[in-house]
């Protein structure tokens, strides 16, 4: 009586793909037939190990085994016939389930992935330049890029309008042929992209003049964006979907816009606080003084407190970088250092030595 398939993999028939899949790994890599040549029941446990694999991780052949159980792959191999729209049978071990994706998982590979079959298209990395205030605020800016897009003449088919792109006779449409190949492990088959259609799976007999037969051309775009309130310098603007096409349906790439922002003359940024340094006078310092701060949108008035210390700190909340996104501000942060004047007038000379004249003097700790 044929083992269940689930039971064969060890999981549960509500099994997930990745788990269906991470099950038939570690039970393939554990007994595959290269590793173990004493164990003589390892291939064909390795056999029924793909078998069940090559079933469960396909959803419509998946879901007729959960119909109709083994009855649908016997009924079908003794007819040739595919009952209830039915998954036929097993062509060794091709797919998934080769010795080449096993082997390429014990050598760090992972599994391998048809050519002909939909790619991903590449992202593309741009560069944008901004001031410091443009980055406070936002701003909208325009880039140039080029990118792969589907061509239009012959609607990315890579044929000339008019013909036929034909399945490659020798793959049969897989992009892929089978060889014998010498391993760590021995001689062993594996699958190898098809030489006669260079693993597409198909031939293009009259390639399309426009885009010679790679069904994607080059085009330069200026796009639009809208760079936000309170991005940073070295922040990354991901437009999904606008990087190079994908490849025979898959999806677009993405585009990574690398902010810089160039430094401002007064402010430092420390996240969405802003720090700098002001002046004051000595006079200002000792006596207070109501004083101007200039911040990213206007100058404030600040009543500086008699007695200020060179170096002393001053918070003036909200008026930092906008949160990204967020309707709050950081704060500035003003250290201010007092002033000495290079040049004094006589009577400001005067002034200052009848004022440490009324300062208690102090003892020298050195004799002459």
């Amino acid at each position: 009586m044929a083992r269940d398939y689930y039971e064969t993999l060890g999981v549960a028939k509500t099994a997930t793909a990745e788990e269906i899949k991470s099950a038939y790994r570690k039970l393939a890599k554990q007994y595959h037939p290269d590793l173990h040549k004493d164990d003589e029941n390892a291939a064909t446990k390795f056999q029924e190990i793909n078998e069940a694999y090559q079933v469960l991780s396909d959803d419509q052949k998946r879901s007729q085994y959960d119909q109709f159980g083994h009855e649908a792959y016997t009924r079908s191999a003794q007819t040739g016939g595919q009952p209830g729209g039915g998954f036929g049978g097993f062509e060794g071990f091709g797919g998934f389930g080769g010795f080449d994706d096993i082997l390429n998982s014990f050598f760090g590979g992972g599994s391998s992935q048809r050519r002909n079959g939909p790619r991903r298209g590449s992202d593309i990395e741009v560069s944008v330049t901004i001031t410091f205030e443009e980055a406070a605020f936002g701003v909208k800016k325009d880039i140039t890029v080029t990118r792969k897009e589907r061509c239009d003449v012959c609607s990315g088919s890579g044929a000339k309008p008019g013909t036929n792109v034909k399945t490659c006779p020798r793959c049969g449409g897989s992009g892929q042929v089978r060889q014998q190949q010498q391993t760590l492990f021995g001689m062993s088959v594996v699958n190898v992209p098809c030489p006669e259609c260079r693993g597409e799976g198909k031939i293009i007999e009259t390639p399309c003049e426009h885009c010679r037969g790679i069904g994607l051309v080059n085009k330069t775009r200026t796009i639009s964006i809208n760079i936000p309130a309170g991005i940073d310098n070295d922040q990354v603007m991901t437009l999904s979907g606008q990087g190079d096409a994908g490849y025979k349906g898959g999806p677009a790439g993405n585009i990574l816009v690398y902010i810089r922002v160039k430094p401002h003359k007064t402010f430092v940024r420390e996240g969405v606080n802003l720090r700098m340094e002001m002046n004051i006078s000595f006079a200002q310092a000792a006596l207070g003084d109501e004083i101007e701060i200039p911040t990213l949108t206007e100058n404030v008035k600040y009543s500086l407190p008699a007695g200020t210390q060179t170096g002393t700190t001053f918070r003036l909340r909200d008026k930092g970088i906008k949160y990204l996104r967020q309707e709050k501000y950081g704060d500035l942060f003003v250290k201010v250092n007092i002033e000495v004047p290079r040049k004094l007038t006589d009577k400001q000379r005067q002034l200052l030595i009848e004022f440490s004249g009324l300062e208690p003097k102090k003892k020298s700790r050195f004799k002459k």
